[in-house]
C-alpha cells in the first residue's frame, strides 16, 4: 500500500472497528503476527532510523513488490529460506525506482527532509529479517489471555489464517512444541507457506472456509458445517480484512499496540470474560533520534 493510501485506509478501518459483528459466529479466525504475537513494526522502524531512512520504506518496498517479490514468494512457500532468498530479499530492498517514488512522497509529508533524493543506503535483508522474527516471537499481552479463555470455553472453533514462512528444520524457530506457542490454541491452522497462497488473495479465504467447514462437519459433528458469515476474522492489516469481508467474513481490526480494543469487541460478541491483567496502555512505536545499527 502506498503512503498516500494510508489516510483513506485508516478512516475506513476506523469505521469498521466501531461496528460490531452482526451475527453470532461459529468460528473465530485469527491472524498471527500483529494479532496473537507482537508486531515486528518496531524492529523495522529501528532499522530504518539507524540508516537515516524515512519510516515506512521497508513496508512500502515489500507491498509494492507484490506479487512476485521475494517476501511474497517466501510466504507462498515457493522458495526455501536460504542464502539465495536472503540475497533476493536484499535486492528487493534496493529497488531504485520504488525508492524514488517513496522518497518524493516522504518529502511532501516531512518538509525537514532534504529535497534532493539521496542514494538509498545499503540494507542487509538477512539481518533485518531475523530481527523482525526475533521481536515477533513474543505473545501479545492482551490477546494471549483471550485465546486461553476462548480455548477453555470450548464455545467456538478457533482457527488461524496467517501469512507465514517455513524456517529451516534445524532452526529453533521451527520448533512448535512450546506450550506458550499460540499455534497450540487452534483447531485449524491455514499457513500461507504450506498452501501456496497468501492474504489478500481471495483463494486463500476460499480455502480457509472449505477447511473450516470440513472440520466442523467431521470433527464437531455439525451437519450444517460453517458458512462464510459465521466466521469472525481478526487481522491487523486493512487490506486483508477487506478481502475477508468480500469473502463474506465478519471482521475485527486489531490496531497496532492496542489489541485490548479487539479483545473488548470479542467480549461483546462472545459474552465471555477474556481480558487478562495486563494494563490497558497503548504501546506506541518509539521514534528514536538515533539508534545503533542492528
Amino acid at each position: 500500500m502506498s503512503q498516500e493510501d494510508y489516510l483513506v485506509d485508516f478512516v475506513l478501518d476506523s469505521i469498521d472497528s466501531i461496528m460490531p459483528p452482526s451475527k453470532q459466529p461459529k468460528v473465530l479466525l485469527f491472524d498471527i503476527g500483529g494479532v496473537c504475537v507482537v508486531s515486528p513494526f518496531q524492529a523495522i522502524l529501528d532499522y530504518e532510523l539507524s540508516l537515516d531512512i524515512p519510516p515506512g520504506w521497508v513496508n512500502h518496498c515489500i507491498s509494492r513488490s507484490a506479487p512476485h517479490g521475494f517476501w511474497h514468494r517466501l510466504e507462498r512457500g515457493e522458495m526455501p529460506m536460504d542464502s539465495a532468498w536472503f540475497s533476493g530479499f536484499t535486492s528487493d530492498l534496493h529497488n531504485s525506482s520504488l525508492w524514488h517514488s517513496f522518497y518524493t512522497t516522504a518529502t511532501q509529508k516531512d518538509p525537514s527532509l532534504p529535497r534532493a533524493i539521496p542514494p538509498l543506503p545499503k540494507l542487509d535483508g538477512e539481518l533485518l529479517f531475523w530481527e523482525m522474527m526475533r521481536q515477533s516471537r513474543s505473545p501479545d499481552p492482551w490477546m494471549y489471555p483471550a485465546l486461553k479463555a476462548l480455548k477453555s470455553s470450548g464455545k467456538y472453533i478457533l482457527a488461524a489464517l496467517s501469512n507465514t514462512v517455513i524456517f529451516p528444520p534445524n532452526h529453533p524457530y521451527s520448533n512448535t512444541s512450546s506450550p506458550d506457542d499460540p499455534r497450540n490454541f487452534f483447531d485449524v491452522f491455514i499457513s500461507s507457506a504450506h498452501v501456496g497462497l497468501r492474504k489478500p488473495d481471495p483463494k486463500i479465504y476460499e480455502l480457509a472456509l472449505k477447511e473450516l467447514d470440513k472440520f466442523a462437519r467431521e470433527k464437531r459433528g455439525r451437519k450444517d458445517g460453517v458458512k462464510a458469515e459465521e466466521v469472525l476474522f481478526l487481522d491487523d492489516i486493512g487490506e486483508n480484512l477487506k478481502a475477508g469481508k468480500k469473502s463474506g467474513f465478519q471482521t475485527i481490526k486489531v490496531n497496532l499496540g492496542r489489541a485490548f480494543e479487539a479483545v473488548d469487541q470479542l467480549e461483546e460478541v462472545t459474552g465471555l470474560k477474556l481480558a487478562g491483567d495486563h494494563p490497558r496502555i497503548p504501546v506506541k512505536p518509539v521514534v528514536r533520534k538515533k539508534v545503533a545499527k542492528l
